[in-house]
């Protein structure tokens, strides 16, 4: 079974260090509630990008784990604005069995959005995020996006962008506490609407 995710992020991790290699980039960071029964070689998903886990380490009751990304996931996901001390949403893999609190994330980015507005409507957050036409081709109204590699419900569409609310507990325990007007977020869009537009093509 491919790995997958739910979009319900488990904790924010730290970015201790970003190392350019030869044919990568190094991605160093510290966690803590994702840490136990993490593994070499075991996929994390940071910011909704699923990476695979290539060193560890342990210091008291913090985890700090290495990640190389190749030079299409660098690029290509909001990985590459991020710097020591930047907040990253982490989540582990689904277990076999394990309960689906949001809906089924593959992480892999279908590409990076960007913050358009953001207004504070009494407790809630209601953010409107521009995206590019194959992103916006699977976004519909009441329908599933993975933002940052958090499972949000789409609240409108427009043509080159699209609405979500989010509620505070989201906004505190999230990497979006972080967010502005005008940042990167990762997206990816509901993998129900590929599968359906593959089949209607046949």
């Amino acid at each position: 079974m491919r790995d997958v995710f739910t979009g319900i992020v488990e904790e924010t991790g730290v970015v201790d260090s970003i190392q350019p290699l030869e044919k990568a980039m190094r991605l160093t960071l510290t966690m803590r509630k994702c840490g136990p029964g993490l593994k070499v070689g075991d996929s994390l998903a940071v910011n909704g990008c699923c990476l695979t886990v290539a060193k560890l380490t342990t210091k008291g009751r913090k985890k700090t784990a290495q990640f190389d990304l190749l030079h299409e996931t660098w690029t290509k996901t909001n990985l590459q604005y991020t710097r020591a001390g930047s907040l990253v949403n982490l989540e582990r893999s689904l277990e076999a069995g394990g309960r689906l609190g949001g809906h089924f994330v593959t992480g892999h980015i279908d590409g990076i959005g960007k913050i358009l507005k953001w207004e504070k409507v009494g407790e809630d957050h209601q953010l409107e995020i521009g995206a590019a036409t194959e992103v916006m081709r699977y976004i519909v109204l009441k329908g599933s996006v993975a933002v940052d590699g958090i499972s949000l419900t789409v609240a409108s569409v427009e043509k080159d962008s699209f609405g979500i609310w989010i509620i505070p507990h989201t906004h505190k325990v999230t990497a979006l506490n972080e967010r502005a007007v005008g940042d990167a977020v990762n997206l990816e869009a509901d993998i129900l609407g590929k599968y359906v537009e593959r089949f209607t093509e046949r």
